[in-house]
């Protein structure tokens, strides 16, 4: 059985300068990646579209993923958690909640969190990098009244700290597109 995927891809890239979802890697934008990706192991896959939703929303064009707009996107990812929250299916017991952001994403990874899932239905998955838990990262349905409770740039770092998460190692995790050098790292300049 599939379970839904959140991908949050409603900033704004200020630190970047250009929508980092936009940012292409190996001929396919960053979102379109993830969402590709997500695709071929959840369902539904739900995109929170924010900042240029329209031109996010195109650039997913012919994938079957579901845009949910949030319209608090200033505010930060908080609004983003509880966007998405809002508008899981009802019977959703868990989700996978992903980012647009991280070029060493891939299907294995991905793959990996969902049988750690299936395997410890009742316990919270996070990947691990640099000794930091975090996204992608599988909640569970009691954990969608915290998020629901979260503000500002606040987000679900603190549910994945406890002992009863299971972590999954994620080489390069770290690496995001927050600013522009992150960028230029990730195309070899």
């Amino acid at each position: 059985m599939k379970i839904p995927a959140v991908i949050l891809a409603a900033g704004a890239s200020r630190r970047l300068g250009e929508p980092k979802q936009l940012v292409e890697l190996d001929g396919e934008t960053m979102l379109y990646r993830v969402a590709r990706m997500a695709l071929l192991a959840c369902d539904p896959v739900m995109v929170v579209l924010g900042y240029e939703a329209e031109r996010m929303k195109t650039a997913l064009k012919d994938l079957s993923v579901r845009c949910v707009r949030n319209l608090e996107w200033e505010e930060g990812m908080a609004s983003s958690l509880r966007t998405a929250v809002s508008a899981l299916p009802l019977d959703a017991r868990s989700a996978l909640f992903l980012v647009s952001d991280q070029p060493a994403l891939d299907s294995t990874l991905i793959g990996t969190i969902l049988e750690m899932h299936r395997t410890h239905p009742s316990r919270r998955i996070a990947s691990v990098y640099r000794g930091i838990r975090g996204v992608p990262a599988v909640l569970l349905r009691q954990d969608f009244d915290a998020l629901l409770q979260l503000h500002g740039d606040q987000g679900a770092r603190s549910l994945l700290q406890g002992p009863d998460v299971s972590a999954v190692p994620f080489p390069g995790g770290e690496l995001d597109l927050d600013r522009p050098e992150d960028l230029l790292k990730l195309k070899g300049v």
